[in-house]
Parts: C-alpha cells; structure tokens; sequence
C-alpha cells in the first residue's frame, strides 16, 4: 500500500475536484459520509453522547459534516468550534453555516472559558487539526488537549491525531490528541508506524474520501506499507526438476565461545527458509553443538578455541550472513577487516560486525555493494549519528543507503527496509518477538533468500514480512512473554503457507463504547 505525503494529498484532493469537475465541499462532504457510516455500522442508533471537536481549518469542516449526519440519524451530538485563529476556510464556514439548520450552535471554544463536561463513557472525535498542522498550538489548546486525554473516553480522530505533524516529531509530547482509533483518508501516515509518533493511536483505519483513483495510482511515493497483498508478487516458487544446488549455498559466519547459538538459530532459520546448502564458520568450541544441534549443516572451524580469527573457506557462497555471536576481540576485529577486503559475495551484516563497522568506518567502502545491514537502534546510531526525532533518523538512514549502496533494515515495531529514497514499513510482528535470538532468526532468513537468488532489496522485504508473520502464528496459544527465537524458526514454513491462505470473512466490529478503554501515551511506551 502506497503512504502518500501531505504534499502528494492534496494534490490529490486538487487533482480529483478539476478532472470531476465537483466543488471542494462536495469533496467534503463525501468524505464526512464514509467517516459517518463507519460511525452508524457500529453504534446503530446508540444515544452515546458523541463530543466533536471542530478546528477551522477542513479538517473541522469534515468533523462538521459529521455532526449534521449524526444529527440527521438522530444521535446525540454535541459540536464545538476550537477557535485557535480569526481564519476560516471556506468549507468550514459552509458547512458551519449547514449543521445550524438543525438549529444546532456549536460552541465556540475560545482562550481562557471552561471546557465541556465529558464522562468517560462518552465518545469524542477529534477533528482539531489534520495533516496540515505546520506550527506549534498555543497554550490553551495544549489544555484543551490535555482535557480531552484526560477524560478517558473513546477519542477517534479524523485523519491524523491532532498534534501530530506531517514530517517531524511533535515538540511537546502532551499536545497530542492520544487516539483510540484513527480514521484516515486513502492511506495512513508515515508518523503511525514510528517510535516517537505510532504511540498516539491505538488502531487506524484507511477510510475511501473519494480521491481520484487514477492519479493515486500513478504517483510514486517514498514509502510503502507492506503486508500480504505487496508480498506474494515477490515470491517465486519453486520448479519441480529443481535440485539443491539451484537453490544456493548459504555461508554463515559467526559465534565465540557461548554464543554458538546464534549461528545456530541462523542457520536453522537459513535452511527453513529454503536454501539449498548451509555452511557455518565457526570457532572451534561450537563444532560438536552446532553439528549436534542442526546435522542439516555443514560446518567450518576456525583454528582458534574460542574465536573467529580468520575467514578462509573453499567454497562458493551466494550469500554470507556475518556477525551474528561474532564478538569484538582484536583478532576477530582483524580477521573482518581482511574478509572484507576480499569478499565479493553479498552480505548481510547483523550484531558485532555492525559495531565493528561503527567503530571502523572506513571499512564501509569495502562492504559489497547491494549487502544488508540490520542494526537495532541503538547500532543504527552508532553508524549513522544520533538523529533529533524518528523522521531525521529515516533521513540519515537514506543517505547512509546512498553513500554505501547498501540496504539497511532499521528493526522495530513495524521494521523499515530502507534502500536510497525508498522505504518499506513491515506491517507483521508482534511485541513477543522482542527476545534474544530474533535477529539472529532475520539474519539467516535473509541470507537464505539472497542465496535462492532474491536481490537483496526484495529479499530484506520478503524476509522481513516472513519474519514478523512466523513470529506471529508462533504467537498462538503462547503470548508474548512465553515467545522465542527458536519458536519463530518452527513457524517459517507456517508463513510461507499462509500467503496462500484464503482470508477469512471480516467479522463485524463493536460500537466504539465497547472497545478497551484508552491508555495514555506514557502506557503504551512503557508497554513497548
């Protein structure tokens, strides 16, 4: 699914009212509709008192429309106009003047008056502010914010969380709408799949406004969210004459003395994933448990006892996976240093060979055009610098790309594949998958595909997809907690399946009123 930017929306929006030849309120008005039926699915007549809370701008005119056809249906609706500036759009006022036909006032909400009365058991939409919020809301606002997040009860936002801005972090964390529900136009925003700013929202839903679907089609974007639609272009199955050799030799290189096993989990994870060959170069202390554990693997020991202090083999690897267990001593440091100078073959680079990049930045230039590197935050810094917010981080990341030609999987939540000006956000996962080992898992995974003879990008999107989906079935009947490395390799297969699994009939949803109540920004990090 393509993630349209703010710029890309409303030349949308432009684009569909000039080739339809139809007024931007009608657009509007289509809009507040769907965001309306979505409303009247789930509460069917119920007289829970719905609290919207109208901006000036069009975001408010959209929350406007609503409130006229909520009345129209007869729920109980009370509007306020949150009157942050002396300009209006044209939209709102129409559709202001449209809703006191139902000899319905909204209440102006001015600096300095008293809030609305609001329980918990009522429902609000927010409809402050949209994706064209460019500066910093005064302080009463943030008040009024701050009241609304307070009053715990169900808040549904109209496009985006009021607060949250198109490109760049929010400044001030708590003047952010936290949103149970988030009902977005075409597409949903960049800012819900990252760290800083995906906190503010519980669930999204992408809502049809009515954009013209041609041009929506033909526009390239910057950033895809991928899931199982974008996912099954990219496999290829496999031919029936087809032996294990077509489907290459894997080489992964790794482990010090106890931490065998993460070479292991890789190259389980390698072979799950359909390699044809695996070979692990090892120190000589993991021969016997790397032999014991995995006898599907052929295995290459180093000289040294206990660590890595020479990569020399005499085979012909499609792909190598290096770092996983690798450790940092100097003879390891140096052994890398000399590898790379060599190697061809692509890689993936994951855990102490990142840091042993980080601290050794030149060597960058020797890694192999088109590798992947798969740092978790705090790797990621140390190669690419600290960065301000979550949206500098992806700028940093993307130029990083560039500079090296490499790929590079920024590992989270919703993991983002970045290679030059493009980013992939991984729509799969779960937060049991926040274990030892999982990456270990990923690092193999992608080496494996690489070795079928995926190129890199499409195999850090595959094999990230494929990851986050087998920790996901692996998740049944265990939950988080109880979730491991070893349990993600067990279901690869389960993941390769279910991309050809019919999807089951969606199952109608509750009123909003019954959905677990909201929990407050400062929850949900800590419970990530």
């Amino acid at each position: 699914m393509k993630i349209y930017s703010a710029d890309q929306i409303y030349q949308a929006i432009n684009t569909t009212i000039e080739k339809n030849k139809i007024s931007s309120n009608e657009l509007m008005e289509f809009a507040g509709i769907q965001i309306f039926n979505w409303f009247h699915t789930r509460m069917q007549g119920a007289q829970v008192p719905i609290h919207i809370y109208c901006g000036i701008g069009n975001n408010g005119g959209s929350g406007l429309v609503l409130g006229r056809q909520l009345l129209q249906h007869g729920y109980n609706v009370h509007t306020y106009v949150v009157n942050f500036s002396d300009k209006r759009t044209k939209d709102f006022l129409i559709n202001y003047d449209r809703i006191k036909e139902f000899k319905v006032w909204p209440r102006l909400l001015s600096s300095g008056e008293e809030f609305p009365e609001m329980n918990k058991e009522d429902i609000i939409v927010d409809a402050i502010f949209g994706i064209g919020l460019n500066r910093e809301t005064s302080d009463w606002v943030k008040n009024l914010i701050k009241y609304i997040n307070a009053s715990d009860a169900y808040t549904v936002s109209i496009d985006v969380p009021s607060g949250l801005y198109p490109n760049h972090a929010p400044e001030d964390k708590e003047a952010v709408i936290e949103s149970n529900f988030t009902l977005t136009g075409q597409a949903p925003k960049l800012s819900f799949f990252l760290p800083e700013t995906g906190i503010y929202m519980q669930q999204w839903e992408a809502l049809n406004f009515g954009f013209d679907q041609e041009y929506l089609q033909s526009i390239e974007t910057e950033v895809e969210l991928i899931d199982k639609l974008e996912i099954l272009p990219l496999y290829v199955p496999r031919e029936k004459y087809a032996h294990k050799g077509i489907y290459g030799h894997s080489l992964i290189v790794g482990g010090s003395y106890g931490k065998i096993g993460a070479v292991t989990l890789a190259s389980s994870a390698c072979l799950r994933v359909g390699t044809g060959l695996i070979t692990a170069y090892i120190p000589k202390c993991g021969y016997i448990i790397l032999q014991t554990s995995l006898p599907e693997a052929m295995v290459i020991c180093d000289e040294d006892e206990k660590n890595i202090t020479k990569i020399q083999y005499d085979i012909e690897p499609k792909a190598i996976g290096i770092g996983i267990g690798l450790g940092t001593d100097a003879a390891t440091v140096k052994a890398l240093k000399a590898f790379l100078k060599t190697n061809k073959a692509p890689l993936v680079i994951d855990a102490d060979a990142l840091n042993i990049l980080a601290v050794n930045k030149t060597l960058l230039k020797s890694v192999s055009k088109g590798s992947i590197l798969t740092p978790h935050p705090k790797e990621l810094e140390r190669l690419i610098g600290k960065w301000t917010d979550d949206f500098d981080k992806l700028e940093k990341t993307k130029a990083f790309s560039k500079k090296y030609n490499v790929v590079v999987i920024i590992k989270g939540a919703h993991t983002i594949t970045c290679y030059a000006d493009k980013l992939y956000i991984n729509n799969t996962g779960n937060p049991g998958m926040a274990t030892a080992g999982s990456g270990d898992v990923l690092t193999g995974m992608l080496t494996g595909l690489i070795s079928q003879g995926y190129d890199s990008v499409t195999a850090a999107i595959l094999g990230v997809y494929l990851h986050g989906k087998a920790g996901d079935i692996a998740l049944t009947g265990l939950g988080y907690q109880a979730l491991i490395a070893s349990d993600i390799v067990e279901h690869i297969g389960d993941a390769y399946l279910d991309l050809f699994k019919k999807p089951e009939e969606p199952k109608e949803a509750e009123a909003p009123k019954e959905e677990p109540k909201k929990r407050k920004a400062t929850q949900v990090r800590r419970k990530r």
